[in-house]
């Protein structure tokens, strides 16, 4: 390259340093190759890197640069409408921020500021954090953009508004008048965003005016950050027990990624629902995770009420067995028992034992399909239960999956929700549908189902009151009065420990747990169903 064309370059770069001090003053630190071109820096931004470059980011965010903030960031073009939103369509003026030292790159800081809307003006504080990160493209020290840097709680899409709220502020009360807030029972925080969403103009209240997070997604509520001018709330009555959603709460916190639902078998109303998890997911309501041995209650009821087999009839419990070239085993330290009836091989939660039962006639592919929709009321896609909620799935499966599901693996897909409503169907032989309010506020039509017949119901109560008192289910059981039954299970997952679930009643309460990773049923689920049922039944 003749020098006539380096002057040009270097003098290209002084003048884009003049036009724009902050992209020039990258380039005149750059290093130019032989043939001209600047070369990209590389490696971790410097300490004096981070510090500029978040200070830019931040002197222009508080005085309302949208468009200069946004050019600080490694996405400009999702960054600028979030925070062109912070200064209009939330109202969010005289932001003051105050950054601490940087960490390897990561600066965390507070946000003062404060909403005006129509006359009303009110504080705003709260603190988030960015990291600073090198450009790949243009080598530049850029802030790594997430909408969590305008404020932790904000997603990808989200955005914030401040206005008359589109829904009347309500009070949730229980099933006996007791008001129940977010802040004493966590795990219903999004459940009462979403009550407030559907059922707010039902409730009697007059909407406020809020600074609320928008989420992309219509049936996702807005999350209240900020009230301006107060609204005045309506009562909404659930069918929530207090006392035993407080047994919930305190249950799944002592195990990580666990989630638990009680409900009442004479009536499908649910009394507790709970999650902890790191994620804000309501699994309890809406998890799709193979429930393992606990789906041998649909598949128990399958064998009795095709004829195939009865809790006393022969169900012997080998070490091995195999469908279709598949090879199943049972957990380890299980004895095999030839001489076992079906009743000993579901307390003791033999997997060969229902293998080797799936293949009598009159069974196909489609009858614990037909069994979970038509007796139990799963897979259907129709429940209503106030809030989302998922309904199981029991895809008819042919091959190695046909046995896999009828021991709860294979394709098949369950939320607590669903197995303690599986379990209240097993115990009083109807289905009634889970809900959490009632139908006559909105009247909504709640799924139907034929249920049990009255043997099948017997046998399968008598089964989970032998696994509760002499079965796998008996160590997490033991102790507590009443009429008491469970079923235990795990789940394998490829690659990390078995997920742990458990389900079982104690007189008219029937609950589920599943513990993400949690081992067997009665190391993780069980304990937290325990907990519940010592609260509620």
């Amino acid at each position: 390259m003749g020098k006539g064309v380096k002057a040009a370059v270097i003098g290209g770069v002084f003048a884009v340093m003049v036009g724009g001090a902050g992209y020039g003053a990258y380039n005149i630190v750059s290093a130019v190759s032989g043939d001209g071109t600047p070369e990209v820096r590389t490696g971790p931004p410097t300490e004096d890197e981070v510090e500029e470059t978040s200070q830019k980011f931040f002197t222009a965010w508080e005085k309302g640069q949208a468009t200069q903030a946004a050019s600080y960031t490694d996405f400009a073009q999702e960054a600028e409408p979030l925070l062109t939103a912070y200064g209009e369509a939330a109202h969010i003026k005289d932001v003051r921020i105050t950054p601490r030292p940087a960490n390897g790159g990561v600066v965390r800081f507070s946000v003062k500021a404060k909403v005006s809307y129509d006359g009303t003006t009110k504080p705003l504080a709260y603190d988030s954090e960015l990291k600073v990160v090198r450009g790949k493209s243009s080598g530049r020290a850029l802030v790594d953009w997430d909408p969590s840097v305008v404020h932790p709680q904000l997603k990808k899409n989200d955005t914030l508004v401040t206005e008359e709220s589109a829904s009347p502020p309500i009070e949730a009360v229980d099933r006996d008048g007791q008001v129940l807030t977010k802040k004493e029972y966590p795990s219903l925080g999004l459940v009462i965003d979403t009550l407030r969403q559907r059922y707010g103009s039902k409730a009697g209240g007059t909407p406020g005016v809020e600074l609320v997070i928008r989420h992309a997604a219509e049936e996702v509520p807005d999350t209240p950050l900020l009230t301006i001018a107060e609204g005045e709330p309506g009562k909404l009555r659930t069918t929530l027990s207090a006392r035993v959603q407080a047994a919930a709460e305190k249950a799944v916190k002592n195990y990580p990624e666990s989630s638990v639902v009680a409900l009442k078998p004479s009536t499908g109303e649910v009394l507790a629902l709970a999650n902890h998890r790191e994620d804000a997911f309501n699994a309890a309501f809406e998890g799709k995770v193979a429930p393992g041995s606990t789906m041998k209650i649909v598949t128990t009821a399958m064998l009795i009420d095709n004829g195939v087999a009865s809790m006393n009839s022969p169900a012997p419990c080998p070490d091995t067995a195999t469908w279709q070239s598949q090879t199943f085993k049972n957990l380890p330290g299980l004895q095999p028992n030839e001489n076992a009836t079906l009743a000993n091989t579901f307390m003791r939660s033999c997997n060969t034992g229902f293998i080797k039962l799936i293949d009598e006639e009159p069974l196909t592919d489609a009858s614990l399909t037909a069994e979970a929709e038509e007796r139990f009321g799963l897979g259907r896609d129709n429940w209503q239960t106030g809030i989302s909620s998922f309904d199981g799935s029991v895809p008819a499966s042919g091959g190695p999956d046909r046995a896999a599901n009828a021991i709860g693996q294979g394709q098949v897909q369950m939320s607590p929700l669903n197995m303690a409503s599986v379990t209240a169907t097993a115990i009083t032989g109807a289905f009634r549908q889970p809900y959490l309010v009632s139908p006559d506020l909105d009247d909504r039509q709640l799924a139907t189902a034929k249920g049990l017949p009255a043997g099948t119901s017997a046998q399968l109560k008598q089964m989970m009151r032998l696994t509760a008192t002499q079965g796998t289910a008996s160590a997490v059981m033991r102790g507590l009065g009443g009429d008491i039954g469970a079923k235990t299970g795990s789940a394998e997952v490829d690659g990390q420990a078995a997920n742990s679930w458990f389900t079982g009643f104690r007189n008219d309460v029937a609950a589920a747990a599943m513990s993400v990773s949690g081992g067997r049923g009665g190391e993780a689920a069980g304990p937290i169903v325990r907990a519940v049922l010592a609260a509620g039944g």
